[in-house]
């Protein structure tokens, strides 16, 4: 009674901590504007089920794919057995569905057993390729201090619950092996077998003990990680799928028009516009802080996994320039946070003289690398999009600040003067093809 009420308490506590996390998240992404993304909902599943729960987009590369495919099968079936293990907390059995499944409880086990392996040895592997290969975009100046450690921590942990997993059904076998009648028969489990030997000549009260601990060690590892979550970069196993749900529908390559410049222009061309009610916020062009970006935004910023294959596309990060669109999530997520802790401290946002928009987080040197091409945003495996946040921000400086770099300025005056970016009059624009004639 007392293990079961210890239990209870402990699974309470995960509960009412992870709820509270899941609420501040939810409520920082609030903290975006509004944006409709309703309808569409069959497209949008289709997407779901083909890039967050079938990773359609990580098989670009293949190797990491399938190693991301085995640690992320793994970590959803090898969590199924969580059920039995919590039902077994709180009704104080041990194994409560091994006597009326009978083999096929063995047969489910050993599938269990065989991902937590395959977990093992992935897990050995991403720490080599993140910590020893010499491979560059898992060594990026945004990557140091707290984002490698946080990807070490998760990995370093999964390895360890795996092999409590592991050790834990070794010692179940021996003791059932003992006639012990708290410990139902399983059947061989062939990966478990392996570690039978290390416990062969320990005592029945030895084995009792070491059975506990390697299940106590599992359960309350996983409810640490599920408090932990929130607060690091793998919250992407949650987020990734209502993340993708909402994701462009349309050509990604498509820049959104700013609905105060379209209305301004209808007007000039004498072009209907739609009534509506003024805003009682001040206007702003583009975005100068976290609160100025869509909800969608934010959402993207949480759901960043820091994988970097984004980063590692960036034609202007490729050239040597400071743009990194992994940077531009992490600042922006950061960001939103320094928010949300501001609210929590003083009931509601005090003014902390601080901006996304700056170069404490994204400065104007990133913003003016980046080409628009999109590639960052072809590349992620959850349709992230740093490229709009980048976009409004840039709309911010050169709208509201009116910062935009000499030669853009001219370019801007021929666009809209002679109708394209080079400095002569339409009327001369196929004078070129004329010599093709001499």
């Amino acid at each position: 009674m007392i293990a079961q009420l210890i239990f209870i308490i402990c699974l309470a506590l995960t509960i009412f901590f992870a709820t509270k996390s899941v609420k501040r998240i939810v409520r920082n992404i609030g903290l975006g504007k509004k944006l409709d993304l309703s309808g569409n909902t069959s497209e949008r599943i289709k997407k779901v089920v083909l890039i967050a729960l079938g990773q359609k987009k990580m098989f670009a590369r293949p190797i990491p794919a399938l190693l991301h495919l085995f640690i992320y099968a793994g970590f959803l079936i090898v969590n199924i057995e969580m059920v039995e293990i919590v039902l077994d907390g709180i009704l104080g059995t041990h194994r409560l569905f091994a006597p009326s499944l009978g083999g096929f409880y063995t047969f489910i086990v050993n599938v269990f057993e065989f991902f937590a392996v395959a977990v093992i040895v992935v897990c050995i592997l991403f720490l080599i390729r993140r910590n020893v290969l010499n491979i560059g975009r898992f060594h990026k100046p945004e990557l140091k201090k707290w984002p490698l450690l946080d990807a070490n921590i998760i990995l370093i942990a999964e390895i360890a619950l795996m092999f409590a997993f592991l050790n834990m059904n070794a010692i179940d076998q021996i003791l059932q092996a003992k006639g012990n009648p708290h410990f139902h028969t399983t059947g061989s489990l062939i990966f478990s077998n392996v570690f039978i030997p290390l416990y062969s000549f320990a005592s029945e009260n030895g084995l009792l003990i070491a059975e506990r601990f390697y299940w106590w060690f599992h359960i309350l590892g996983v409810f640490l990680f599920a408090n932990y979550l929130p607060y690091s970069k793998h919250l992407h196993v949650i987020l990734a799928f209502p993340n993708t749900y909402y994701s462009k529908l349309n050509v990604v390559g498509e820049i959104n028009n700013m609905p105060e410049v379209t209305k301004e222009v209808k007007l000039m061309l004498n072009l209907p516009v739609e009534n509506s009610l003024p805003s009682t916020e001040p206007l702003r062009f583009g975005a100068k802080d976290a609160t100025d970006l869509t909800w969608k935004n934010l959402l993207d910023a949480y759901s960043c996994t820091e994988c970097g294959r984004c980063t590692s596309v960036c034609p202007a990060n490729l050239t040597g320039k400071v743009l990194s669109p992994r940077k531009i999530m992490m600042d922006t997520r950061d960001r939103v946070e320094e928010i949300g802790n501001n609210i929590d401290k003083n009931g509601a946002f005090v003014e902390d003289g601080k901006a996304l928009y700056s170069d404490e987080y994204i400065s104007k040197e990133e913003l003016l690398a980046c080409t628009t091409c999109n590639a960052c945003v072809e590349e992620c495996p959850i349709n992230i999009n740093p490229l709009d946040i980048i976009v409004q921000l840039r709309r911010y400086m050169v709208m509201e600040e009116s910062k935009a770099p000499g030669q853009w300025n001219n370019m801007f005056s021929n666009l809209e003067n002679n109708f394209a970016p080079w400095k002569f009059a339409p009327s001369d624009r196929f004078n070129w093809a004329d010599k093709l004639n001499d």
